[in-house]
């Protein structure tokens, strides 16, 4: 049956961008994973959209005009004076239409919101969001565009409170500093730190200042976390947030470069291990928005997200992986949980582990209660103009098919497999710190 409270934000065109040759970055994982969806029967459980495109006007509610217009006209002959002023170099190229892809992904989180804040839907995925390093004024770790700072935005609109949790393997630092001096937004972030892993922040003294001290929460955490020890960290800690700050909103960042077998990350979570912490949200029975984020081993960001979406309509998926257009990409073992390849040496104590987790339970007491907000101008919807649109401006009734398949792209260099699912080319994981 049909559940007419969860929508799910996908655009085909998304995964037809393409950062480069070598780069890890690839969102070509998002067709992957759309693919496994629909061959898995979801979206008969889901509202289906194409959202909407974000505009400059929407974009700027964060970050700065002379930024945004400058992804309007980025190109690959774009002088390096230009480029290293907005952090447009290395590992976040200026590649052909940047701007849209930022369209894309933002607009989908955005209208996310917009379907919270009117109560059309309980919860919404937007697997192409939850870029969440980009800066106001910067992109950084192959982040261009915050769509989750501006989701948050326009909940804040509507809520008084919103609680963001990040599980990407990286420190959620973009939405962090968006938030550093705010009250009504706690940011959660669990993430490894040290040794000069990106972005090098997310210690657990970055609590926050002024109206926002104590807002800010954050686990760091060493190679090789294993699911027992996350969860004695993740359960407790969320708990706790959820009484203490009674978030109206939650803002959920699923990075699946936690996962094991990453080809960047250094946990050793397992797709159980990070599916439990999108269960243990949702039993609270509050709005979600579910986001996308890290994730470089394409396969298993596929298989993540999709048990994933599974779990959020509430419909239990095979172990089988389905005939999909990528099935050879789930070989040998065709299955949603494939055996490790790798297992990173565990350097997390029970000690560090209970130091860490005794340290950020006391931040968490020293708020004394949730902070009240009074009334106040509410600024007007994004893509206000848009509402009176018919709602055949969404792929809406699970029709797929288009005239314009055949403009899909594949790469072969998406889909190279080693054992650490490296492209074909020279390229070797030290060489992307992010």
């Amino acid at each position: 049956m049909y559940n007419k409270n969860v929508a799910y934000f996908y655009d085909r065109d998304v995964a037809n961008f393409h950062y480069g040759e070598s780069h890890p970055m690839k969102p070509h994982r998002l067709a992957l994973t759309h693919s496994l969806i629909i061959n898995y029967d979801l979206f008969k459980k889901m509202k289906v959209y194409k959202p909407r495109r974000a505009s400059l006007e929407d974009l700027i509610a964060y970050h700065g005009k002379e930024y945004v217009e400058f992804l309007q006209r980025v190109a690959p002959d774009t002088s390096a004076k230009e480029t290293s002023k907005f952090n447009i170099v290395g590992d976040c190229p200026g590649f052909p239409s940047v701007y849209e892809f930022c369209q894309v992904y933002a607009g989908g989180s955005i209208d996310a919101a917009h379907k919270i804040n009117h109560k059309d839907a309980d919860i919404c995925i937007n697997w192409a969001g939850g870029l969440h390093h980009a800066r106001r004024d910067e992109a950084s770790g192959f982040c261009y565009v915050n769509d989750i700072v501006l989701a948050i935005l326009e909940l804040l609109k509507y809520h008084s409170r919103v609680l963001y949790i990040d599980i990407d393997v990286h420190h959620g630092d973009g939405v962090q500093d968006a938030f550093y001096l705010s009250d009504r937004v706690m940011c959660v972030s669990l993430h490894k730190y040290g040794d000069g892993f990106f972005p090098g922040s997310g210690n657990t003294d970055e609590i926050g200042r002024g109206a926002g001290r104590f807002y800010s929460l954050n686990v760091p955490l060493h190679d090789g976390v294993e699911d027992a020890q996350y969860q004695s960290l993740y359960e407790p800690i969320i708990q706790a947030v959820i009484d203490k700050f009674r978030p109206d909103v939650i803002a959920l960042q699923c990075g699946a470069d936690s996962l094991k077998d990453d080809r960047i990350g250094v946990f050793n979570l397992s797709l159980y291990g990070h599916a439990q912490c999108v269960e243990f949200v949702k039993k609270f029975n509050l709005p979600i928005i579910v986001m996308g984020g890290g994730g470089y081993t394409i396969r298993n960001v596929a298989r993540c997200w999709a048990k994933e979406t599974a779990l959020l309509v509430d419909t239990p998926i095979a172990m089988d992986i389905p005939f999909n257009e990528y099935f050879e990409q789930y070989a040998p073992s065709y299955q949603l949980h494939p055996p490790p390849l790798y297992h990173f040496d565990n350097k997390n104590t029970p000690q560090y582990i209970d130091d860490v987790r005794r340290t950020v339970l006391e931040q968490l007491r020293q708020l004394e209660c949730a902070p009240s907000v009074q009334m106040h101008y509410v600024p007007k919807d994004f893509f206000m103009e848009d509402l009176a649109e018919d709602e055949d401006s969404y792929d809406s009734n699970g029709d797929f098919s288009s005239e314009n398949d055949d403009l899909k792209v594949d790469r072969g260099d998406e889909f190279y497999d080693n054992d650490r699912d490296i492209d074909h080319d020279t390229a070797n994981r030290d060489d992307y710190c992010y």
